[in-house]
């Protein structure tokens, strides 16, 4: 019988498959942004959203070359739910499998997981963090290719597309859940 793991039951699993710390930070990062984005778009399943934010890169270390492929075999064989399962792979859509992102969950998670990084990596180089971020902060480094060269604008921008909002309002509203 699948299950649907708990948000802290889902940060376990990730434990248990990613022992550097910035892979399991990355994972609590993007779970909590994927809460705040439920509260506005599906309050009654916050820990669901959460729950695949958590789970989404819980391959990735261990199985970088076949990212999102390792993670659906992965979670079948733990009996996680079909519908997580479709979350979690549907992330690296267009990039390592092609399961595309279909409810709005899936582009909230498609958009924000690069975002995030991209968000934490500003961050970074402020003296204030993320506390007082402003989106032309992040709109500024979004611009040179160089920065944060690992987080794919691309995929930023179509997930905005996917999700039917500007770039500004999506950047805008994820530092505000990274900050909540």
């Amino acid at each position: 019988m699948s299950y649907i793991p708990t948000p802290e039951q889902a940060e376990e699993l990730v434990k248990q498959y990613n022992k550097d710390a910035f892979h399991v930070q990355h994972a609590k990062t993007v779970s909590k942004v994927m809460g705040e984005f439920a509260k506005e778009y599906d309050p009654e399943r916050v820990d669901f959203w959460r729950t695949v934010g958590m789970l989404h890169d819980i391959d990735f270390e261990m199985y970088p070359d076949e990212h999102c492929v390792k993670a659906n075999e992965i979670l079948h064989e733990l009996d996680i739910d079909e519908e997580v399962i479709h979350g979690v792979i549907c992330h690296g859509y267009g990039i390592c499998i092609d399961v595309a992102p279909e409810k709005y969950m899936e582009k909230v998670l498609y958009a924000t997981d690069e975002l995030t990084g991209l968000i934490g990596a500003v961050a970074l180089m402020r003296p204030t963090g993320i506390s007082d971020m402003e989106v032309k902060s992040v709109t500024k480094k979004f611009k040179d290719k160089k920065f944060a060269a690992g987080c794919s604008r691309d995929i930023i921008r179509r997930g905005a597309e996917m999700m039917g909002v500007e770039l500004n309002e999506l950047i805008g509203k994820t530092i505000d859940a990274m900050r909540a």
